[in-house]
């Protein structure tokens, strides 16, 4: 039976435990502090679960199949904790041909799925708390909506423990060993280690540390996250108020329906971000961010314009330079494999990653996350973006 070691325990690896213990891998899950790892990017309350992907067909494609395991995920957890609200994706303006919106709708429709058109009448009615004379198209998915993100990792992990993963917290990885280009284990901070006959490495921002030869090839950026308390939390309950995009591709802005839980309304970015690294303890979210986000909503959603903040934190995304996920094999070790590149986008994927995390160490690797060095940049060209 092969010895496999998984280093970190955020989405990418609790999905490639479970896969590998079912097919028949020795597998020990490791995370440098506590699970769910709380600076993880999969690691908040919520995250939205969506097939829309504009007019690209093959993450859409990829959703279909990942929106079946949500459910299934549902059945076989001890709790559900996908919520299938349906999806806004609303637009300033008419939905034009080359926008996120249109090419959704367009992809969408082409592959059978229902999806309602909306305009500023619709909106006004159906979601009254959005600004219709500002919003004015866009559409309403019924498939889909969010996923209660910290609680799945920590469910999926107790599910990886149970398929038979030994889980390792506060278990730092320090270095890959290696003999004759091949994985022979894992040193870890406390001088010990671990035999192994292959090591996947999803540690998210962390991969360039234990793999630094494609540390030029991710960037870790910050992106601003507030839950907000609305005065009237009715008017933000999910059947009238669901997970949305508010023109997205060019504002950025998405967010949740009420939590029932928490009782907040979260609201995120999903830009260009700062530059940030991967394990700073200083996630704070800046007065240029929290005016952003007022400017925004009060013009958008008055009401949560105007909502008093909850909390807020700074989620840092582990990119890769084309946005596409790395999980692939290295080609100058053997047994070693990269699974990391979320890019804002990865834990919808949560049914599908150990899937592609157990095909890549059988060698089998979707081209879109081969291992790409060409996507990297010169140590000049990181200085300067850091220096910006």
């Amino acid at each position: 039976m092969a010895q496999v070691v998984v280093i970190g325990a955020g989405i990418f690896g609790a999905s490639a435990a479970i896969e590998l213990r079912r097919r028949g891998a020795d597998v020990a899950l490791l995370d440098a502090g506590p699970i769910p790892p709380p600076l993880a990017e999969s690691t908040d309350i919520s995250k939205a679960i969506r097939l829309d992907y504009g007019a690209d067909e093959t993450y859409t494609a990829w959703m279909e199949r990942a929106l079946e395991g949500w459910r299934r995920f549902n059945e076989i957890l001890p709790s559900p904790l996908f919520h299938e609200t349906g999806v806004t994706f609303l637009s300033r303006g008419e939905m034009r041909p080359g926008g996120f919106e249109h090419e959704s709708h367009a992809v969408l429709t082409r592959r059978g799925h229902s999806i309602e058109v909306l305009d500023a009448e619709s909106i006004a009615r159906r979601f009254p708390a959005w600004n219709a004379k500002v919003f004015t198209s866009g559409y309403f998915n019924p498939l889909g909506g969010w996923a209660e993100s910290g609680r799945v990792v920590s469910a999926l992990v107790d599910r990886a423990r149970a398929e038979g993963a030994v889980v390792g917290e506060n278990a730092r990885a320090v270095r890959i060993l290696e003999r004759a280009h091949r994985v022979v284990g894992v040193a870890l901070a406390d001088g010990s280690e671990i035999d192994a006959d292959a090591v996947i490495v999803t540690a998210g921002g962390w991969v360039g540390e234990l793999v630094p030869e494609i540390a030029s090839c991710l960037r870790t950026v910050g992106q601003p996250v507030f839950h907000l308390a609305p005065v009237r939390p009715e008017r933000f309950e999910a059947e009238r108020f669901p997970v949305f995009g508010a023109d997205i591709a060019r504002t950025g802005f998405y967010g949740f329906p009420l939590h029932p839980a928490a009782g907040v309304v979260k609201v995120a970015n999903h830009g260009p971000g700062r530059e940030m690294p991967s394990g700073s303890p200083a996630r704070v979210v800046t007065e240029d961010e929290e005016r952003a986000m007022r400017d925004f909503f009060r013009d958008a959603i008055p009401e949560l314009g105007e909502a008093p903040i909850a909390g807020s934190r700074v989620c840092v995304y582990c990119d890769t330079r084309d946005e596409h996920f790395w999980i692939a094999p290295s080609p100058a070790c053997e047994g070693l494999v990269v699974a990391t590149g979320g890019s804002g986008h990865g834990f919808k994927f949560a049914p599908l990653l150990g899937e592609w995390i157990a095909d890549a160490l059988d060698g089998k690797v979707e081209p879109r996350f081969r291992w790409r060095p060409e996507i990297g940049v010169s140590h000049e060209e990181a200085a300067r973006h850091r220096e910006i």
